[in-house]
């Protein structure tokens, strides 16, 4: 009998989540409904990306002195550095620095640890190709400026949500002028920015000095 009334419970307890788990998907169901859909008609449309997007890496071959730091950090040893040693003036001669994409997993160890900033992210990602071999780039590919969605005619720039004004969830129509939801990085570190001590509290003293 008590074995009987606990099959009963344990059917009932199951029942019961499964009837909340149904819900709760459901709910979300419904809660889109309401919701207008948002496509981006790629390719005529693309998303901004973020300020702080790691796309392809950009090399300026001037600022390069062959130091190799990028190799010692990067996770699978992915740059190549030729160099030569010149014996007249016993320094590094760059001869051919590439980066292969199809490999690169873009942590952007490279960039942070570069002595010279010859290496910089940039927020182009279109690096298909029919052949992966071309995805090697070397210092004149790497060296190429990189597109910009929003510099491109042919191109319908939508801002992503970090972008959109506060409760606005598709970006067709949302003017640029719109105040976006999130802070630029450059305003969270001014509000990081500690207050000077006795910096607005010093001013009063000499405004009032200067008034009498």
């Amino acid at each position: 009998m008590f074995g009987f009334l606990k099959q009963v419970g344990d059917y009932t307890r199951e029942a019961v989540s499964a009837a909340q788990t149904m819900t709760q998907g459901l709910a979300v169901t419904f809660d889109h409904l309401r919701r207008r859909p948002i496509t981006v008609q790629y390719p005529y449309e693309k998303l901004i990306p973020s300020e702080r997007y790691r796309g392809r890496i950009h090399y300026e071959l001037d600022k390069c002195i062959s130091c190799e730091v990028c190799v010692r950090v990067c996770p699978i040893n992915l740059p190549v550095v030729d160099w030569v040693m010149n014996k007249a003036t016993k320094k590094k001669e760059l001869r051919n620095y590439s980066i292969d994409f199809g490999v690169c997993i873009f942590c952007g160890n490279c960039v942070e640890y570069c002595p010279t900033n010859c290496l910089s992210m940039t927020e182009e990602y279109e690096l298909a190709a029919f052949d992966r071999h071309s995805l090697n780039y070397d210092n004149v590919a790497l060296g190429r400026l990189p597109t910009s969605v929003t510099s491109d005619p042919a191109v319908f720039a939508l801002r992503e949500l970090a972008y959109l004004p506060k409760g606005a969830m598709d970006p067709h129509g949302v003017p640029a002028t719109e105040p976006r939801a999130g802070q630029l990085p450059s305003q969270v570190l001014e509000s990081l920015q500690p207050v000077p001590s006795g910096g607005p509290s010093a001013a009063a003293p000499s405004d009032s000095t200067a008034e009498s």
